[in-house]
């Protein structure tokens, strides 16, 4: 009686497996050739951090690469376009990306113009945008004191972009524009300078007109701790034919080394720039690509949000820095190292037909 039972339950055990087994294996076929397989991988990061160049795959590998995202956010200069030139097929992906049903946003540290701005520089470039799609540092500044119901008023070291963000929500500010030193510097300290009382933050972008009088003035605000002090990014440089833009890093450490204070920075790589993009139109990190030529900015975002992403070879970095990172010993190197590369973002609308 006892064998008997025991030789029942072991054939039923044996069915078990095998009828698993055969599910199994019609699963994975299923999966290879269903919508519902694609579902599962997409929800894996393709090509975690291992620059893989896309333009060596096989076509359905890269389509299945396409699948894997639904939101693309994408840096503008020196992937989009060059000064007011679009670079090569860069209007016909972003387009086509949006044909394919995908959310498409702009995100761009540059701070010297405001949303409109850059959506009118999109569309004359033939990029099919709307002004809720376009995410720059100026704006999200701006956000960033309205939504904390700042009241006072804001000292800026930066340019009119960021001037106009804040009248579009209200906010009160002083600074933009030239402050040259007249005179000597004893007697801007001591005489002409009279610190503005309502002043409760300050603000450090893109300033073409970086002077000493702004950086006393500016250090002279945060010497007072409850002033909030606020960086649009911190874009080292641009190095252009032979010469060398200093970009907006280089005056918020002037600030930051005179006031003894770091600024809370609001671009790239930050997670802060997504803030409205996770609370407004709730993007899901697995399923969104971070596009950029910049990997200290635009690919380190992408990391720091658990975002796939794609280096274009069209802007700062390239595959020779990629290399670099991959043998490095420093952890924070690796964060530089994007999913995969493209030498240009162009390149991308073959596989999109």
């Amino acid at each position: 009686m006892f064998k008997t039972i025991f030789f029942d339950q072991s054939c039923v055990v044996r069915l078990l497996i095998k009828t698993y087994l055969m599910f199994r294996s019609l699963f994975c076929k299923f999966s290879e050739k269903n919508t519902l397989g694609q579902l599962f991988r997409s929800t894996q990061r393709m090509y975690s951090q291992t620059a893989t160049e896309l333009n060596k795959l096989p076509d359905h590998e890269v389509r299945s690469w396409l699948d894997s995202y639904d939101t693309v956010l994408t840096d503008c200069d020196g992937v989009l376009w060059m000064y007011n030139n679009a670079i090569d097929g860069s209007p016909d992906v972003i387009n086509r990306f949006k044909e394919m049903g995908k959310k498409v946003f702009f995100v761009t540290n540059n701070s010297t113009k405001t949303r409109s701005e850059f959506l009118e520089k999109a569309i004359s470039l033939n990029f099919h945008m709307i002004e809720e799609e376009i995410v720059s540092t100026a704006y999200a500044a701006a956000k960033y004191l309205k939504n904390r119901n700042f009241q006072k008023k804001v000292y800026v070291v930066g340019s009119s972009g960021i001037g106009k963000e804040l009248d579009n929500v209200g906010i009160r500010h002083e600074g933009v524009g030239p402050d040259i030193l007249q005179g000597s510097f004893q007697d801007l300290v001591h005489n002409q300078f009279v610190p503005n009382d309502e002043i409760g933050a300050v603000i450090v972008g893109f300033d073409e007109h970086f002077s000493f009088p702004k950086l006393f003035k500016a250090a002279s605000y945060l010497d007072n701790p409850d002033c909030m002090f606020i960086a649009t990014n911190t874009d080292e440089r641009f190095p252009i034919a032979g010469k060398v833009v200093p970009g907006t890093g280089s005056f918020v450490r002037c600030v930051e080394t005179a006031a003894e204070r770091k600024a809370e920075v609001m671009g790239k790589p930050n997670p802060l720039i997504c803030e409205g993009l996770f609370s407004d139109f709730k993007i899901d990190p697995k399923r969104t690509l971070m596009i950029g030529d910049r990997a200290n900015t635009d690919i380190e975002l992408g990391t720091n949000c658990g975002f796939q992403t794609l280096l274009v070879g069209t802007g700062i970095h390239n595959l020779n820095d990629v290399d670099m990172w991959k043998k490095s010993v420093d952890p924070n190197d690796k964060k530089l190292i994007p999913d995969v590369f493209l030498p240009s973002l162009g390149d991308l609308l073959k596989y999109m037909t």
